[in-house]
């Protein structure tokens, strides 16, 4: 099909409304390793309570979530730290038929620099208008979206170093991140730029490929808490992991659609197909680089890393990938 909206192919589901009387957490004043910022651990989420199910030798994903202590009390509103455990559990949950299990290795707080609480998550001069000559994922490969300066800027100064960065996903919570892309007026010859306020944004590589720098790579933004669904978190898991736009079975990748099918596209869907008609989804799932499986010893085992920096034909996914117009 032919992709108009090809910038906001990956905005987060934005149903649910703002997250009620639901105030800053109760924060220790333990340090944690040194970084751009003093982070701390929340101790008023119990961690190794919501991974009591986790069991050995299954596919895991390691996932550290960021709540900046210095939030606007509005944004602490619509995006309370109770909503992301939240949808984390839930999050869980949805994913546990197909056998990938979600590990939280921690929840971390911290005076943030303000200005990284807003940013424009990538430069508008990469993020072009649609050709028209083959379908989106191709148009992302040979002309992939970058990362804002500030946005990188953001990141590599919340994001602490570790060892397996770009094998783990960093869930920040953040005031405003704002998504520029190009609305077609006639048919493609004339084009107005537009900005959308995000409500979670997974900086997928189908579209920003090897862009971002690794250390970042697996960085997912949120802003508001899906108070109906709770699912924006699953969500964006769902487009890091699969590395597929918003589609489901004969939905091809499209701006916006809304469905109670599917957790790809906007709504209460939750399911997560296999085969051919469900366009690969689990398949693609269960070979992201973010998955290991770790043994009794914790010694883990990791699926290959991208070829082709992570587009949606990537290699590592063979024959997982469909072929549209």
């Amino acid at each position: 099909m032919k992709k108009t909206f090809l910038a906001v192919s990956f905005l987060a589901l934005s149903l649910g409304g703002c997250a009620g009387t639901s105030s800053t957490a109760a924060f220790t004043s333990e340090p944690v390793e040194q970084s751009d910022v003093q982070w701390s651990l929340v101790d008023s989420v119990d961690v190794e309570a919501i991974n009591a199910d986790l069991e050995i030798g299954k596919p895991t994903v390691d996932i550290g979530l960021y709540y900046p202590s210095n939030l606007h009390r509005d944004a602490v509103e619509k995006l309370p730290l109770s909503g992301l455990v939240e949808e984390f559990l839930n999050a869980k949950k949805v994913f546990e038929p197909t056998g990938v299990q979600f590990k939280l290795l921690w929840i971390k707080t911290g005076q943030v620099d303000p200005q990284h609480l807003a940013i424009t998550a990538s430069n508008w001069e990469t993020d072009l208008p649609s050709g028209g000559y083959g379908n989106m994922y191709v148009q992302s490969a040979i002309h992939p979206t970058e990362m804002s300066d500030g946005a990188v800027a953001a990141f590599e100064t919340i994001i602490e170093p570790a060892p397996e960065n770009s094998r783990t996903i960093y869930l920040v919570a953040m005031q405003n991140v704002y998504m520029p892309y190009y609305e077609d007026l006639d048919g493609g010859r004339n084009w107005a730029p537009k900005v959308v306020n995000t409500s979670g944004l997974s900086f997928p590589s189908y579209t920003y490929a090897d862009t971002i720098p690794d250390r970042i790579r697996g960085v997912i933004t949120l802003t508001k808490h899906d108070a109906t669904n709770k699912l924006t978190i699953a969500h964006e898991l769902g487009h890091k992991l699969m590395n597929v736009s918003h589609e489901y079975r004969d939905v091809s990748p499209q701006h916006e659609i809304r469905s109670d099918d599917g957790l790809m596209l906007y709504g209460s869907g939750m399911q997560i197909p296999s085969g051919q008609e469900g366009r690969w989804h689990q398949e693609r799932l269960l070979l992201s680089p973010y998955i290991y499986r770790a043994d009794a010893a914790g010694e883990r085992v990791w699926n290959a890393d991208f070829q082709a920096g992570g587009v949606y034909y990537d290699p590592i996914y063979g024959d997982y990938a469909v072929q549209f117009d």
